[in-house]
């Protein structure tokens, strides 16, 4: 290809890469036209390491789109050696004040903006309609469109007036799923009717609201295309996004290195689908290599239609040339403290009953998280650490949880903390073997609850760092210890 065609195709273009700081490979690219990279928490040491690898980002490409998945919650990047500091959005639609919501927004736009990203993969603005999803959950404001609605406006409004690019997410919806599209290839069976009544609410008003950027899902949705994924489905990203919904910036893939979008046909053909249906952006993955995207870039060249190629590498010139460069002083907007997220807990009867006193053991379930959030610290583990825990803490995996269990003297009263409880049943298996040898067993759920309180006496709806302390500071108030 000529130079000019690979800047272009470069140009649509958002990789990841391995290692702390900037490889040669990808600062070539940059110079040559990539549109940007895109950060995880593996590429992050401390704040001087980064604002240094964002810097040498900067200097190869001064247009360069410096993304990275933060959304104030569970999932989080910069604080995924520590979890993060803000409470998320289930709590936030918990709380249901929007000044509350665009200030925490506000907060994490300061941050990305002092460390030199622009690009944020948030807010998802997903309707959380199935309580059982393994990927959405807590990272949904909730599971009212109409609550979902102001808060993914407010969270967009908060975050780009700190000069970061807001990316909402996942269009068309991805709530109403069982699968996880990072595995598999999701599907949601809702007529046209309900997805717009639904599905669609929070993104029409998050695009009214100014959002930059929309992001994509590796999802089917039957009534409108049944033969292709979101990401690769021009009824859905033309005839909905640009045409109905009337929006105008770039849309971003999710990583291609997902199941649901590359699984069968490989990323570079991926690549081409997604440019082809409308995608103005593409999001690769993590630990992308240099052979990976120029195998990617010869097949769009190849492939894509060199107008279609002209005008999102043109969006993307545009959204970049149009964000703020100037640096930013840290976040100080009030957030909520610990007292607020509290009040957030949703604590059944017999568990409000339950927990006080002495005489606890505090049973930590370590479940597989999703794809999402990765291996972050969560909980209340941290900040008892902090402060001394109230009770001994006994880690176990979800899958040998009950050989621990079953050490635990029958005299004890058992906390169980853990994530998404009731979706799992090893853990409802460990937690109905509780309840039968102990007098007092509180089960916590720091990810999103099902139906039932036996699994979920107190539902936090959220397990980062800063619910955590909230949890701590509650159970130190009942006197919950050893």
């Amino acid at each position: 290809m000529t130079g000019d065609t690979r800047a272009v195709v470069l140009g649509t273009l958002l990789p990841g890469f391995e290692g702390t700081t900037l490889p040669a490979w990808v600062e070539r690219m940059l110079r040559e036209g990539l549109a940007g990279v895109c950060l995880f928490g593996e590429n992050i040491v401390d704040d001087a390491q980064l604002r240094a690898l964002t810097a040498a980002i900067t200097a190869a490409n001064p247009l360069a789109l410096i993304a990275i998945d933060e959304e104030g919650g569970d999932v989080t990047r910069l604080y995924y050696d520590r979890g993060s500091p803000f409470p998320g959005n289930a709590i936030l639609g918990r709380i249901d004040e929007e000044e509350t919501t665009r200030r925490v927004a506000v907060a994490v736009g300061r941050e990305l903006r002092r460390a030199g990203i622009n690009l944020d993969f948030a807010p998802d603005v997903d309707v959380n309609s199935n309580p059982l999803n393994p990927v959405i959950g807590i990272r949904s404001f909730g599971a009212d469109p109409v609550l979902v609605a102001r808060h993914a406006a407010a969270w967009t409004q908060g975050l780009q007036s700190t000069g970061v690019a807001a990316s909402i997410k996942h269009f068309p919806g991805h709530g109403d799923t069982a699968e996880d599209s990072h595995l598999a290839l999701p599907s949601i069976a809702a007529d046209t009717d309900e997805l717009r009544r639904r599905e669609l609410l929070p993104f029409r008003d998050a695009i009214r609201a100014g959002a930059l950027t929309v992001m994509t899902s590796h999802i089917l949705v039957r009534s409108i295309d049944p033969s292709s994924p979101a990401t690769f489905s021009s009824p859905i990203l033309q005839g909905i996004l640009r045409e109905e919904l009337g929006f105008t910036g770039v849309v971003v893939s999710d990583a291609l290195d997902m199941a649901g979008a590359s699984g069968d046909i490989g990323i570079p053909a991926a690549a081409v689908r997604a440019l082809a249906a409308g995608c103005d952006l593409l999001c690769i993955g993590t630990k992308n290599t240099e052979a990976q995207l120029e195998e990617i870039a010869e097949l769009v060249a190849a492939e894509v239609d060199p107008a279609r190629l002209d005008d999102a590498a043109s969006r993307v010139r545009s959204l970049a040339a149009g964000l703020a460069t100037e640096p930013v002083r840290a976040a100080d907007a009030e957030l909520p403290g610990s007292d607020r997220i509290a009040e957030a807990f949703a604590i059944s009867p017999e568990a409000d009953s339950a927990l006080e006193g002495p005489g606890w053991v505090v049973l930590r379930v370590d479940a597989e998280p999703n794809v999402a959030i990765g291996e972050v610290p969560w909980g209340p583990f941290r900040a008892w650490a902090r402060s001394g825990s109230p009770a001994p803490v006994v880690s176990v995996s979800e899958v040998d949880s009950g050989e621990a269990a079953a050490r635990i003297p029958p005299e004890a009263s058992v906390l169980v903390i853990g994530r998404d409880n009731q979706r799992r049943p090893a853990v409802r298996s460990l937690i109905d073997a509780l309840s039968n040898r102990h007098e007092r067993v509180v089960a916590i759920d720091m990810g999103w609850p099902g139906d039932d309180p036996v699994y979920a006496g107190v539902a936090t709806y959220g397990a980062s760092d800063a619910v955590g302390e909230a949890l701590v500071a509650m159970l130190n108030a009942r006197g919950v210890r050893a």
